[in-house]
């Protein structure tokens, strides 16, 4: 409407960030009729219907999103000195859709990292029902030193049933990544 009022033609649609007139072809830019204009759009989403679970079939339509993503991991072990460093990973993740790509890489990150910290570093003391650690000072997370190069194979097939067709993208690593790299671990030494 608002590019039909500004350039005067009533025949417009938007085709690769261009607005194209049947008659008249590539008329203008977005950004040309939107100026600094702000737009603003409200969507409003609810998920298929869902049914409860048949009690003898255990059979029921549920809303479930499946959220896939794998790991390989290497390490580098000192058998000697019980010292464990993992080296590389690589993740493959189906994201759904890609709507920001650096935002996207950072959530496998991140989530790889706390993947990572599960298996290797982090340790909660349980002692009677109580936690025994002194405090979280003491507690070892990852840090950007302690994650290895890592290699993404991000995969794209929409979900037809979600918003955008997006996909879980921050916690399927810190599913894969953790066993992964005891996985690995267990290769490297010999210990079942």
């Amino acid at each position: 409407d608002l590019a039909q009022r500004r350039l005067g033609h009533g025949d417009l649609s938007l085709a690769g960030g261009k607005i194209v007139s049947r008659s008249a072809g590539v008329v203008a830019s977005i950004e040309d009729v939107l100026g600094t204009e702000a737009i603003e759009e409200t969507r409003e989403y609810h998920h298929r219907e869902t049914t409860k679970m048949d009690p003898v079939t255990g059979q029921g339509t549920s809303h479930v999103q499946l959220a896939l993503c794998v790991h390989r991991a290497v390490v580098d072990v000192d058998v000697e000195l019980g010292l464990v460093k993992v080296v590389e990973m690589a993740s493959v993740q189906d994201v759904g859709k890609i709507l920001n790509r650096q935002s996207l890489e950072g959530q496998i990150h991140g989530g790889s990292a706390q993947g990572l910290g599960l298996a290797v570093m982090e340790e909660i003391v349980v002692s009677g029902g109580e936690v025994r650690n002194p405090s979280f000072t003491d507690y070892l997370i990852p840090t950007i030193l302690d994650m290895p190069p890592m290699k993404l194979d991000i995969l794209e097939y929409p979900d037809p049933n979600a918003p955008y067709g997006l996909r879980g993208a921050g916690e399927p690593p810190t599913l894969s990544s953790t066993p992964a790299i005891v996985a690995a671990i267990r290769d490297a030494t010999g210990k079942a």
